[in-house]
């Protein structure tokens, strides 16, 4: 569906596997489930691996983790984060919302 590979993270001591806790997004490009999402905004993660996809322009958000992966893609009408929108609090239900809304 979405061309690409899947990274595992490689730890250092600034940076540990895996990377759990709260973490900032960088828009990349607008979409309609990040309507309301500004850069700079947190969000809740818990993973190993990322996502390399094929085509950038799938990328709608990066976030900083001693190297800047790709944290949600948007492609036609899937839309995928890196990070648990759900654990997310107020910011995260919003992203579901206007995820649903657009579908």
């Amino acid at each position: 569906m979405i061309k690409g590979k899947v990274v595992r993270f490689k730890p250092d001591p600034e940076h540990k596997v895996p990377h759990m806790g709260w973490n900032t997004v960088e828009k990349a490009k607008e979409v309609p489930a990040l309507q309301d999402i500004k850069t700079g905004d947190f969000f809740y993660f818990v993973h190993s691996y990322y996502v390399m996809p094929e085509e950038k322009q799938w990328v709608a958000t990066f976030t900083p983790y001693g190297i800047p992966f790709a944290s949600s893609i948007w492609k036609e009408n899937v839309f995928a984060t890196q990070f648990h929108p759900e654990k997310s609090q107020e910011k995260g239900l919003r992203i579901l919302e206007r995820f649903a809304k657009s579908i």
